[in-house]
């Protein structure tokens, strides 16, 4: 008789646990309804077509490799790409560029390096006005779809170039253009202007404990 029971006590159990389970099944079934409805909605409602300009910055590790893996994400659909590298020696090893060299890709490096490596207003200046110029180059030209302006910020935040005049050429620029501005420290008219803003901030860094940077990881 105590089998009896026992086994009954479990068939109730394992009955009360499948009802608990499907109970919770239909709970989630019912929010991925709800949530799939607002997504579904947000696309429906997203019919305008041109385009984008996208801001990465933030004191964060990734920003210019985000803009890279952007690029190549437009070379991987056939689409055409410029790359202007603002704050980068011409003799740095760049991976990113290894492989997109391998493509039509235009590309401009400004040459100088760091500030702090130039130790010179006057070499930067000139160096970031040329290098601007073959921005806004690319900036007009209808054939390129995406447009990656690294680390460009650092212009604006040392006066190298007007702040004005990017905003115009950027609002001038080919209606279905692509723009990727990445660097720390954008200027808020520049946030303001843009469509997508990413914000990348830094919880740990292995360089702050003494890990240099390396092939393959940091360039």
């Amino acid at each position: 008789m105590t089998d009896i029971n026992e086994n009954q006590q479990n068939d109730n159990r394992l009955q009360q646990q499948d009802e608990a389970a499907q109970i919770k099944e239909q709970k989630h079934i019912e929010r991925q309804k709800k949530i799939k409805a607002k997504v579904d909605n947000r696309i429906a409602q997203a019919t305008e077509e041109r385009g984008v300009f996208v801001v990465i910055t933030g004191n964060g590790k990734g920003k210019s490799t985000s803009g890279f893996g952007t690029v190549l994400r437009a070379i991987g659909h056939g689409q055409k790409a410029g790359v202007v590298q603002f704050i980068k020696g011409d003799k740095w090893e760049c991976g990113e560029m290894n492989i997109l060299k391998q493509f039509p890709v235009q590309h401009y490096v400004m040459g100088t390096g760091f500030t702090w490596e130039t130790q010179s207003t006057e070499t930067d200046t000139i160096a970031a006005k040329v290098a601007w110029q073959r921005s806004k180059e690319m900036l007009s030209d209808e054939t390129l779809n995406i447009v990656l302006l690294d680390e460009m910020t650092y212009m604006v935040k040392y006066g190298y170039i007007e702040l004005d005049e990017i905003i115009e050429v950027l609002n001038n620029r080919p209606k279905m253009q692509h723009v990727i501005i990445t660097g720390r420290a954008c200027h808020r008219k520049l946030i303001e202007l843009a469509d997508t803003v990413s914000e990348v901030q830094p919880i740990k860094h292995a360089f702050k404990a003494g890990v240099k940077a390396q092939k393959g990881l940091d360039w």
